[in-house]
């Protein structure tokens, strides 16, 4: 029989658990300086997860992303799909729960450089060497047998906003972007009276090259420590929360450029602009492994190491 005692120190640990888990420190959401963040931003003003309060950050370079989840420092964090294979693969726990865009990467010029067979012979500014624009950029020149160096110039700078800069001055003819910073190019030089399109669009570039039906290109991945504290049931609640976050932005792109527009350092009518041409999805990881499958084996055609030497297990799906 439970006595009146055993019902007090009941009490007790129920109200100290809620009260450790009120106190817990913010679950911060960390995003690239790309459209998924949109999500992102979206999730954490909608409130929290399991009482836990949440918090959106947006890492700069894939330096710093990387450093935060080796350090243990980013729990939940955005990242190129290939990049949560390679940690899984070597060892680290990172686990992808889902995908949140299928591609969103354009080579930004002028109307007269259209498609990859356009790019002979001209000179583009990349982002981020031998990171997912880059590789990208680099499997489709494969495919169309051009060849960097030799039929094409690409100039690599440390920052999107490097690669803007560039184009904008005429010292490249194109760039290759994400959104919002593809959208923020266009806009700038028409506002300098210099008229810039999107020349390709790599995610069809991609579908023509290797005949997949889409681009899984970023996720969100959760570190072991964080998936734990959360387990299943924790995991399926942020899961929604950032389908709820979908909706809610397709809904309304201007709202959400407005609300994630400081974090992005752009204006919020680019960030609400750019959302069209993001190709914003939440699917769950697992129901999306057919596609990581084929767009990682095609990313490491020529080196399996940029994926950690092969391909992922079921245990890297966490949802």
């Amino acid at each position: 029989m439970i006595d009146r005692r055993h019902l007090m120190l009941s009490g007790i640990a129920a109200l100290a658990v809620r009260h450790a888990l009120a106190a817990s420190p913010a679950m911060t959401l960390w995003g690239p300086p790309a459209a998924p963040s949109v999500l992102l931003a979206q999730a954490v003003a909608a409130g929290s997860i399991q009482g836990q309060s949440l918090d959106f950050r947006v890492w700069r370079s894939p330096d710093e992303m990387r450093a935060g989840i080796a350090g243990g420092t980013m729990q939940a964090v955005v990242v190129p799909t290939y990049v949560a294979a390679n940690f899984y693969n070597r060892g680290a726990g990172l686990r992808l729960l889902n995908v949140l865009t299928e591609g969103l990467l354009y080579v930004v010029g002028t109307p007269d450089a259209e498609g990859v067979v356009g790019l002979a012979g001209r000179r583009v500014a990349v982002p981020f060497a031998n990171d997912m624009p880059d590789l990208v950029l680099r499997r489709l020149l494969a495919k169309a047998a051009l060849t960097p160096g030799r039929d094409i110039h690409l100039d690599y700078v440390g920052s999107p906003p490097e690669a803007v800069q560039l184009l904008l001055a005429g010292r490249v003819d194109a760039a290759l972007l994400s959104e919002p910073a593809a959208s923020a190019a266009i806009l700038r030089g028409g506002m300098a009276g210099k008229e810039l399109v999107r020349a390709v669009d790599c995610r069809r570039a991609w579908q023509v090259a290797t005949g997949a039906a889409s681009m899984p290109q970023a996720g969100l991945a959760v570190m072991p420590a964080l998936a734990d504290r959360l387990g299943g049931e924790g995991l399926e609640a942020l899961q929604g929360a950032l389908e709820a976050a979908l909706a809610r932005v397709k809904a309304d792109p201007a709202a959400a450029g407005g609300a994630a527009a400081t974090a992005l350092e752009l204006p919020a009518p680019v960030v609400g602009r750019a959302i069209a041409s993001s190709n914003l999805v939440a699917l769950r990881a697992s129901a999306a492994r057919e596609a990581l499958t084929g767009f990682f084996a095609a990313l490491a055609e020529d080196d399996p190491r940029i994926i950690g030497g092969g391909q992922p297990d079921a245990g890297f799906y966490a949802l």
